[in-house]
């Protein structure tokens, strides 16, 4: 993604996205960008950008996603690529950057119809144009379902919709054959390609034996949402190859749960040889989950270095995000986590946090808000809904692995069949406060929760003493609360035994939460240091012996040449 400006205001407001930026020369750079990104925003003039885009426009289906942003930072507008592309969530993003709303002027999002050809979990065939057309004139489309996908949730609006009212038909079906007059095939991505492959296997000979396999079975090769095989095959250039022809991810299993896996067509050559009877088999079985069925047995390529198999999802396969949302302003988020929030079916979190990512919650999307101290209980609301097939965003402050909920949810994980969890990292509460102060963690550095909710006093008292002899900067997490009131005391009794009075420190509370703004901040000594000042919303930040204020700048020098240190 990259943001191009033409002007020096446009230049200015560029710099607060978290893009690569580009300056001037419009039409040229647009022209060298076009074929390698997968979205462009264009600060300037809609004009402006609409004659810079003009030339290089092709198939929307190709084309990147292209937003423009006026000068003034008054408007994001979504100019092309507002579904296939995904301009229209990139304008929401920009806009929640920027503090400002998006215009999107797609027809169907303008009269609050679901869009066929951006459907999450699908991909489309056929004539999307008139179905979509005839629905905005008030004529529906039928909807009809093959059985054996029947598990893939649709949209309320196309859900309720099983009769013809003259606007065409959309059915959901993985099975192979062509679209016909006035139809949309909604193609889930339901069938998984279990694979096996000998070192250096062919790779055209294996994608031959897909084909094969899925012509064969009749079923549709956009249908294939992944590749499986065995971990230790995770790398075989054929099997890679394989994954990225068909823009799908590749899964990978250990052996002893392949072995686990019963198959019609087990092999004790390959049992002696990797573990497992099976590959091909259980991997598709296995990654298809535990109501799928085979609907390609084992084949064997005509080289007898690869063999394959496809199994039939009976439903989405369900995933964790586990998102941090940073301090809390929208500038702070990650793109990442905005992406992973907008994609979920679910959103799970303390009521606070969800609060936190309010300007990204879409309609229809199921939140499900929980109260302080419900933590186990949330984690595993998130991971029975992931298990179930949900797509599932579990919010946090800050970081989820920095003392948050990523670390319990694994813990949890096995409780629910290892649904697939994956960690969106976060902008944390120490990296906001030292961004504010200036840089104290510019060297060695280390962080300790004073909370002895779940770990004993006389633990975090022997992690501090180990901070303060180490002589690290070191930033308090749960400094006080209204019940804990003495545990801060304690600390910067024991931080005095290794360093000076004079050692900087600071209170930095509400980083973010306000604009981006840093918030309240105290700027201060270890022997200046007034707990009552410090709340839950704080974090307290002390030097190390390097450690200077310059002017209102707290700084730990690294070491450089003519440098502090």
């Amino acid at each position: 993604m990259v943001c191009c400006s033409v002007s020096a205001p446009g230049a200015e407001l560029a710099r607060r996205l978290p893009y690569e930026h580009r300056a001037g020369r419009l039409v040229s750079t647009v022209g060298e960008l076009w074929p390698a990104v997968d979205a462009l925003v264009i600060v300037g003039a809609v004009g402006i950008a609409v004659r810079a885009i003009a030339p290089w426009l092709g198939d929307k289906r190709r084309d990147p996603a292209v937003v423009a942003v006026d000068d003034g930072g008054r408007y994001v507008i979504a100019l092309c690529g507002g579904h296939a592309g995904g301009a229209n969530a990139l304008a929401q993003e920009v806009a929640s950057l920027l503090g400002v709303e998006p215009v999107i002027t797609t027809a169907s999002d303008v009269a609050g119809l679901p869009a066929l050809d951006d459907l999450r979990g699908f991909s489309t065939e056929g004539d999307v144009a008139y179905v979509t057309g005839r629905w905005l004139e008030g004529a529906a489309p039928g909807v009809q379902i093959d059985a054996p996908v029947a598990g893939w949730p649709l949209p309320p609006d196309l859900e309720s919709r099983l009769a013809d009212e003259g606007g065409g038909l959309v059915t959901v079906t993985d099975r192979s054959r062509p679209a016909g007059p006035g139809e949309v095939l909604l193609r889930p991505a339901s069938l998984v390609v279990g694979v096996g492959a000998s070192r250096g296997a062919d790779p055209q000979a294996l994608r031959r034996l897909v084909t094969d396999a899925l012509a064969g079975a009749g079923v549709a090769v956009r249908s294939v949402g992944a590749v499986v095989t065995l971990d230790r095959k995770a790398a075989e250039p054929a099997i890679v190859a394989l994954g990225e022809r068909l823009g799908v991810p590749v899964r990978t299993f250990p052996a002893a749960a392949l072995a686990s896996v019963a198959v019609p067509n087990p092999s004790d050559v390959v049992a002696g040889a990797v573990g497992t009877p099976s590959v091909a088999e259980a991997a598709a079985l296995l990654a298809a989950g535990p109501a799928a069925q085979l609907v390609a047995t084992k084949r064997v390529s005509a080289t007898g270095d690869s063999t394959v198999a496809v199994a039939r999802r009976p439903a989405p396969a369900g995933e964790l995000a586990v998102v941090g949302l940073g301090p809390g302003d929208p500038a702070l988020r990650t793109p990442a986590a905005v992406t992973a929030i907008r994609h979920a079916h679910t959103l799970i979190g303390y009521s606070g946090y969800v609060d936190l990512a309010a300007d990204l919650v879409r309609p229809g999307q199921q939140v499900v808000r929980s109260p302080i101290g419900a933590e186990a209980d949330r984690c595993r609301e998130a991971l029975r809904r992931a298990a179930a097939g949900e797509q599932v965003a579990l919010v946090c402050s800050g970081d989820p692995g920095v003392y948050a909920m990523a670390s319990l949810v694994l813990e949890l994980a096995p409780d629910f069949g290892d649904p697939p969890v994956r960690v969106v990292p976060g902008v944390t509460a120490a990296l906001g406060a030292a961004a504010v102060l200036g840089a104290p963690l510019g060297h060695d550095h280390a962080a300790v929760s004073l909370s002895d909710l779940l770990t004993p006093w006389e633990v975090i008292a022997r992690r501090l003493r180990a901070v303060a002899e180490g002589d690290l900067v070191v930033t308090l997490y749960n400094p006080r609360s209204s019940r804990r009131t003495t545990q801060l005391g304690a600390a910067l009794g024991i931080l005095a035994e290794h360093r000076g009075p004079a050692t900087p420190a600071a209170v930095v509370t509400d980083i973010g939460r306000a604009g981006g703004g840093a918030g309240e901040v105290v700027r201060t000594t270890l022997a200046g240091l007034d707990p009552e000042v410090v709340s839950m919303r704080s974090v307290v930040v002390v030097g190390a012996s390097s450690t200077r204020w310059i002017g209102d700048r707290m700084v730990t020098p690294r070491g450089y040449p003519g440098s502090l240190g």
